[in-house]
């Protein structure tokens, strides 16, 4: 479980100067990864949040929650927030971000399941301890090209996501534009942006390896 507060780290070194806040996410981001999971595609942006305690590092080792089911993975995109945005415009919003990272949505499956098919919220299989494993942020020294940015997730040497955000529904500046006639985001919050096809149950005893095409690698393993 997280013991201890979180601390947002960057990939050349140092620490973010903004504790990390809440997790803003984005459900159904890939037309792919909602026919997958026999959800409708969506017409507008599904979000919901994960509060600060789910975020460990991401070169901690996954051995929570077995206990629950299954656990499936979901590899995404993550933008930190640098900037306060609030009914921000896409180019306010495209603006406001310090750093690019990647990220594990874990999800209890079974868990979720059971609560949707009651019609209960599900957040217990989406924002419990260690539900979000982040990496270091790189750095932005400029807005980068948002439809050209490319991830990918290997378990023991197989790939089994890749995401390329020129197929997102909804692209990053409107996205955050959108979050923000919502929610408030504040430095050191930070966006996912929802995830490929080809999630999956996390198997036990197992390492993954994460890659950003902005120069990032990260790297965890199951217990």
């Amino acid at each position: 479980m997280s013991a201890q507060p979180f601390v947002t780290r960057l990939a050349g070194g140092g620490v973010f100067p903004h504790m990390l806040g809440k997790i803003v996410c984005v459900g159904r981001n890939y037309a792919e990864h909602a026919r997958e999971l026999d959800n409708p595609v969506p017409s507008a942006p599904l979000l919901f949040i994960k509060p600060a305690t789910s975020a460990v590092p991401m070169a901690r080792d996954i051995t929570e929650q077995f206990t629950r089911g299954e656990v499936h993975f979901e590899t995404e995109l993550a933008l930190l927030i640098g900037k306060r945005l609030s009914g921000a415009s896409a180019e306010q919003a495209e603006r406001a971000v310090a750093g690019l990272g990647l990220a594990l949505d874990l999800t209890l499956r079974d868990v979720q399941a059971q609560l949707k098919e009651k019609g209960h919220p599900w957040e217990v299989a989406k924002a419990f301890d260690g539900a979000c494993p982040l990496s270091p942020f790189v750095a932005l020294d400029e807005v980068p090209d948002w439809t050209a940015l490319r991830f990918t997730l290997e378990i023991d040497g197989e790939r089994r996501q890749t995401g390329e955000t020129r197929d997102m529904l909804f692209a990053i500046p409107e996205l955050l534009a959108e979050m923000s006639r919502h929610f408030t985001l504040q430095p050191g919050d930070v966006v996912l942006t929802g995830t490929p096809a080809g999630v999956g149950p996390l198997p036990r005893n197992a390492q993954l390896s994460l890659e950003g095409s902005f120069g990032l690698e990260a790297s965890t393993q199951t217990r």
